[in-house]
């Protein structure tokens, strides 16, 4: 199976402080990978170079064999990228901010694209509903439909399910699944839910201080480390020294 990210010796450094030191990493098509650490570790500093916005003090990054300082905007027409952190525009219905965003994209059959969003994640009575006056989970939904409006090939999720209720996180979890088979996507999962991890990854990165201290699958990362589950492991890694 082909690898769709493709990350070599990646840093980044503000002046004296290093935020990620030579990092390797691949994400294959039709995989989620988890990255995993504590606040302050470098994950979001590594989203940020993977999205574009941040330049790498050092490395490589290459996506779907492309590498991104030289094919930025043709790559970041085909990856797109989620957080409950990041709200859209308030005052839109969630119409209108799709449209805005496919537009943005320059998504052909943008009116089909929207109505196969809406059916899938829940979307259609929503539609002319002004964004800023929905439910939280309501906007997180409206939020994956627009992470997804561009069909990317391979998407970057920063804490998806955060503060979302049970039932609504487990509707993004399977919706999450359901998709990644049907398209083939290639997903890097930051998230702080151990359980969403262990379900969704097949695949794991820790980070702590800027560096990948340990990779594995969940369920062997489990074992390997004689803990329970992936949150004792979390805790091992990232907290305690022994």
């Amino acid at each position: 199976m082909k690898n769709s990210v493709e990350v070599i010796n990646l840093s980044k450094s503000y002046g004296k402080k290093i935020a990620v030191r030579n990092i390797n990493f691949n994400i294959k098509e039709n995989e989620i990978l988890g990255l995993l650490g504590p606040n302050g570790c470098g994950k979001t500093t590594t989203i940020g170079m993977l999205l574009g916005l941040l330049k790498p003090s050092n490395g490589q990054i290459s996506i779907n064999g492309m590498k991104i300082e030289k094919n930025r905007i043709k790559i970041l027409q085909k990856i797109n990228f989620i957080s409950p952190y990041i709200e859209l525009p308030k005052k839109l219905t969630v119409k209108q901010n799709l449209l805005v965003y496919g537009k943005l994209y320059d998504v052909k059959n943008l009116k089909d694209r929207i109505e196969y969003l809406a059916t899938k994640l829940r979307l259609s009575e929503l539609l002319n509903r002004i964004t800023g006056e929905l439910s939280s989970g309501q906007k997180n939904r409206v939020s994956l439909a627009k992470a997804l409006i561009n069909d990317p090939g391979v998407l970057f999720l920063d804490e998806p399910t955060a503060s979302l209720d049970p039932e609504v996180g487990d509707f993004v979890r399977t919706f999450l699944e359901d998709y990644k088979k049907e398209k083939k996507l290639s997903i890097l999962l930051a998230s702080h839910n151990m359980n969403e991890v262990t379900r969704l990854c097949s695949s794991i990165l820790m980070m702590k201080n800027g560096v990948i201290i340990d990779q594995g699958k969940p369920l062997e990362l489990i074992a390997k480390h004689g803990r329970k589950n992936l949150e004792e492991v979390f805790l091992k890694l990232t907290k305690y020294e022994n």
